[in-house]
């Protein structure tokens, strides 16, 4: 006849016991899940848990969101501090170089992530539309080239791809830090 110490060991057992098919340990279940997913969504994933360290360690606040678009994992900071954007972006530029690090170094495939911190990217999107299309219109106006003020990578892909849509040419001179886009009309 069982005693009631046999029951309450075996209720103990019962409970304690996991399936083999179970991961024991909370890191080994999110290294699964995260293998399982998109290659681009774990390098958002990536990035955004460094970055959430980083707002912890100096004490700033922000939501952080991820997404893919275009083929790229793309992180913004959502925040009303322009700390981490600096002056034209530099910040922001040299954030955006550290996260793609962080994900090169925990996948080590190079990362092509887009970073935006308090909406500034998606403004100066908006701003560099208008100025290629302004310049677009002068080149159709006057058949002159137009040659646009330095810019990053990023901004001057964004002209190259307003000019294109445009039906006109465009080409990057000059070498960084003063390359900027020049707007023809063939």
């Amino acid at each position: 006849m069982p005693s009631m110490n046999d029951d309450i060991r075996e209720l103990d057992e019962d409970t304690t016991s996991t399936s083999p098919e179970e991961p024991q340990d909370d890191s080994v279940e999110a290294e699964d899940a995260r293998e399982s997913e998109n290659p681009l969504e774990e390098e958002g994933d990536i990035a955004a848990d460094y970055l959430e360290e980083l707002l912890d360690i100096a004490d700033l606040d922000g939501d952080i969101d991820t997404y893919v678009e275009n083929g790229r994992a793309h992180v913004s900071i959502v925040t009303e501090s322009t700390t981490l954007v600096g002056s034209d972006g530099q910040v922001l530029d040299a954030l955006q170089e550290l996260a793609r690090l962080a994900v090169m170094t925990e996948t080590g495939r190079r990362s092509r992530l887009m970073l935006d911190v308090a909406g500034y990217r998606e403004n100066r999107r908006k701003e560099l539309v208008i100025l290629a299309t302004e310049a677009v219109q002068s080149v159709k106006e006057s058949g002159e080239p137009v040659h646009l003020s330095p810019m990053n990578p990023f901004e001057r892909k964004i002209v190259h791809d307003v000019v294109a849509s445009a039906g006109l040419v465009s080409e990057s001179e000059g070498v960084e830090p003063k390359r900027h886009v020049v707007i023809t009309a063939s």
